[in-house]
C-alpha cells in the first residue's frame, strides 16, 4: 500500500487465551463525509472477520450528534462489547464515553482522532500537521505569482475535532512562511459541505470575485460547497482548490480541472490496524508490541500511538495513488469521463 501499513496480523483464534465470540464496537462520528461508510466500516468488519470469524462487530454511526454516540457506546458496553474502536464526535465531550469504558474494564482505540483526559490504550491516525502542511504547499505553488496581487479564502474543519487544528497548524505554518494573504478564514462547523458553500458566498461577495487566486479546504466535502458557491458567483476558471479524503466525487473533480488536489489517506489500513489491535486487547488484555511508532500525552497519560503516512494526489498522479492502491476502480473514476482519464493516463 502507498500509505504506511503496519498490520499485526494476528493470527485467528488459537493459542492459551484467545478471544472468541468477542463484540467489538465501531463507532463512527458522522456521514458527511463519505470516507465513514464507503471505506472504514467495511474494511474494519472485513477484517475483523477474517482475523475472527466468531467475533462481532458493533458499528454505529452517531451522525455528527455527540450525544447520539454516547448513547451508541453505552449501549455497546451494555451488550457486551469488549473493546471499543471510536472515532469521537467532540474529541473534549467523548471523555465521558472513555471514563464509562475504563469503568466497566472496557478498553478504548481512538481512531483517527484522539481523546483528551480520558484513558485511551491506543490510538491510530496519520500525521495530520503534514496533511496540513501537504494541502498548503500544493495551493502554494499552483497560484504562485498571483499571490502577489490575490488573496486565499481558507476553509478549516471543525473545532470540535482536534484533527482540524492540527491540519489547520501544518497549513499556516507553510502559509506563513510565504507570506500568504488570508482574506477570509472560517471554522466550519460539522464540516459541513453547506455551511462550507454558505462561506464561499459571503468571502466572495466580501473580497470580490477577482481577488480570489485559491482555495484552501480542510477535505472534499467542503471542496465541493466552496466549488458549488463559485461556480455559482460565476468564477471561471475556478482558482485552484485543495482538499482531503480522495473521494470518489473529488478524484473526478480534479479530473475535470474543478478541484487542484486532495490528500489520500489509507483508511483501509487505519481500519485494519484499528480491527487488529482491537482484537488483542480483547484476547490478550495488550496491545500488541511493536505496533505503536510513538506516544501522545493526551492529558491522562502517554497513548501508544501509530501514524500512517498521507499521500498528496493531483491529475497527475491518480493512477499511481488511489486506484494503484486499489481504492476506486478505473471505471468508478472514468464513467462518463473517458477522454479526461485518457489525458490524465488513467486506463485500465
Amino acid at each position: 500500500m502507498l500509505a504506511t501499513s503496519a498490520l499485526v496480523l494476528l493470527a485467528c483464534g488459537g493459542g492459551p487465551g484467545a478471544a472468541g465470540g468477542e463484540r467489538i464496537a465501531f463507532l463512527l462520528p458522522e456521514t458527511k463525509t463519505a470516507r465513514y461508510e464507503t471505506q472504514d466500516r467495511p474494511a474494519f468488519e472485513a477484517r475483523l472477520a477474517e482475523i475472527c470469524p466468531s467475533c462481532e462487530a458493533i458499528v454505529h454511526n452517531a451522525g455528527h450528534d455527540a450525544a447520539r454516540q454516547q448513547s451508541q457506546a453505552e449501549a455497546a458496553i451494555t451488550n457486551g462489547a469488549s473493546v471499543l474502536v471510536l472515532d469521537p464526535v467532540d474529541a473534549v465531550s467523548a471523555g465521558v464515553i472513555a471514563r464509562h469504558a475504563a469503568a466497566s474494564d472496557v478498553p478504548v482505540v481512538t481512531y483517527d482522532r484522539l481523546l483528551f483526559d480520558a484513558p485511551v490504550a491506543f490510538h491510530v491516525t496519520f500525521d495530520n500537521e503534514r496533511v496540513g502542511m501537504i494541502q498548503a504547499q500544493a495551493l502554494v505553488a499552483a497560484v504562485d505569482d498571483a499571490l502577489e496581487e490575490g488573496q486565499l479564502v481558507v476553509l478549516n474543519g471543525a473545532t470540535t475535532d482536534a484533527n482540524a487544528a492540527e491540519f489547520r497548524r501544518g497549513a499556516s505554518l507553510v502559509f506563513e512562511s510565504r507570506g500568504v494573504r488570508i482574506g477570509a478564514e472560517v471554522d466550519v462547523p460539522d464540516w459541513s459541505p453547506d455551511l462550507a458553500q454558505e462561506s464561499m458566498e459571503r468571502a466572495i461577495a466580501t473580497l470580490g470575485r477577482g481577488s480570489i487566486v485559491g482555495v484552501y479546504s480542510a477535505n472534499d466535502a467542503m471542496a465541493g460547497g466552496a466549488i458549488a458557491a463559485m461556480r455559482s458567483a460565476g468564477l471561471a476558471p475556478l482558482p485552484p482548490v485543495t482538499g482531503q479524503d480522495a473521494e470518489l466525487a473529488a478524484i473526478r473533480r480534479i479530473l475535470t480541472g474543478e478541484q487542484h488536489m486532495t490528500v489520500y489517506k489509507s483508511f483501509r489500513t487505519q481500519a485494519q490496524v484499528a480491527a487488529e489491535v482491537a482484537y488483542a486487547l480483547a484476547r490478550d488484555g495488550a496491545v500488541p508490541a511493536g505496533v505503536a511508532t510513538s506516544e501522545i500525552d493526551n492529558g491522562a497519560g502517554p497513548v501508544p500511538t501509530l501514524r500512517l503516512t498521507p499521500v498528496a494526489v493531483t491529475r497527475d498522479t491518480i493512477a499511481t495513488t488511489v486506484i494503484a492502491d486499489g481504492m476506486w476502480t478505473v471505471d468508478e473514476v472514468c464513467r462518463d469521463l473517458a477522454s479526461a482519464c485518457e489525458q490524465a493516463g488513467v486506463s485500465r
